[in-house]
């Protein structure tokens, strides 16, 4: 029996790894996966009913950590990893994306000499101010198989002296998860009877940290809901900088957080995506959705050449023009960028080959 420690903190996460447990759980004679959860996210969003409605595994192990800046965090996260990690003795772990909880897995098992598996390998917005950057950069470096969603992904790491064996480019676990939960995906309650909406989402602290940015993106949005309601599932940090500036919101309509089905319903109905979310830009194409990339940069440059998304950077001008170029542009041809849907079995898979080979 192969004993895979699965390593996560952060809502996001969850679902990217409940759709690898899926394909453990249909491995069971052969691997047994334990899930340590950091604690990164700690809000009510990660109670029972969050793994219950999601059909996720309990995490065997809650370090509770969360709510400290990023140094703070990712060692006290290192040393708690570690110790589970010592009496666990795991035959690999596994990781996922780019938050401190990724790098400080990574890190405590390499230094454990523990095979690390990297999930969304080689993203790269070539922008070292991002912390998330540092994270997925360091990750890919100290893994011993790095699991790509993308050919971009895979010629990254290329770049970077990561090819051969080490590499596999499996697809998008989001894909994966797209599909799973659809059928599930649910009305947001606060939500009124919009028929045609653009959906937002702000929350990256490059923006929110700088109130003249979150000016001017929530100006474009009130111009462009003038014409077309936006609707703005409104995250914590961003609702308190919005408040402490004394920023006007009026005309958006903007609702409480919303859970991952939620989200899902949004995005399956909404007419076009802005949003600084890493994740979200590229599950609007999922749902066949355009999107504004409020940022300067994406890690998801395909949907750029494959003229679906534009940056539109966090003045007012730039997107409202990038919002207005799509709308006018017709949607391009919709192919297989992130997988056929089964990474979480290809993921699986390849782990069971590489763990019997050693």
């Amino acid at each position: 029996m192969l004993k895979i420690a699965t390593i996560v903190g952060a809502r996001p996460q969850f679902i990217k790894a409940a759709v690898v447990s899926r394909a453990f759980a249909v491995r069971s004679d052969v691997f047994h996966e334990i899930i340590i959860h950091t604690g990164q996210h700690y809000d009510e969003n990660m109670s029972d009913i969050f793994f219950s409605e999601l059909q996720i595994p309990k995490p065997a192990f809650h370090l509770g950590i969360g709510g400290g800046g990023h140094g703070k965090n990712t060692g006290r996260m290192l040393e708690a990893i570690e110790a589970v990690l010592l009496e666990e003795k795991p035959d690999a772990v596994l990781v996922y994306g780019d938050t401190d909880t990724t790098l400080a897995g990574a890190l405590a098992a390499a230094k454990l000499h523990i095979p690390v598996a990297h999930v969304e390998a080689g993203l790269r917005s070539f922008n070292k101010r991002m912390p998330e950057e540092v994270n997925r950069i360091l990750s890919d470096h100290v893994s011993a198989l790095l699991f790509a969603p993308t050919e971009v992904a895979v010629t990254n790491l290329s770049r970077e002296g990561i090819t051969g064996n080490l590499v596999c480019r499996v697809g998008d676990v989001m894909y994966d998860a797209a599909l799973f939960y659809q059928p599930r995906s649910r009305k947001p309650e606060a939500l009124n009877d919009i028929e045609k909406f653009f959906l937002s989402t702000i929350h990256r602290a490059e923006n929110t940290n700088y109130p003249n940015k979150l000016r001017e993106i929530i100006g474009a949005l009130q111009t462009l809901a003038s014409e077309t309601p936006v609707v703005l599932p409104l995250h914590p940090r961003t609702k308190s900088v919005l408040e402490k500036e004394g920023i006007d919101t009026t005309g958006i309509s903007i609702i409480d957080p919303v859970g991952y089905l939620e989200m899902v319903w949004l995005l399956e109905h909404c007419d076009l995506v802005l949003t600084d979310s890493g994740g979200l830009q590229k599950e609007a194409y999922f749902f066949k959705k355009q999107a504004v990339v409020l940022r300067t940069e994406t890690e998801w440059v395909e949907l750029l050449e494959a003229g679906w998304n534009k940056l539109g950077g966090c003045e007012k001008n730039g997107i409202l023009e990038a919002t207005r170029s799509l709308l006018q542009t017709p949607k391009g041809n919709y192919d297989a960028l992130y997988g056929d849907g089964h990474s979480g079995e290809a993921i699986v898979s390849r782990l069971l080959k590489e763990l019997k080979s050693a």
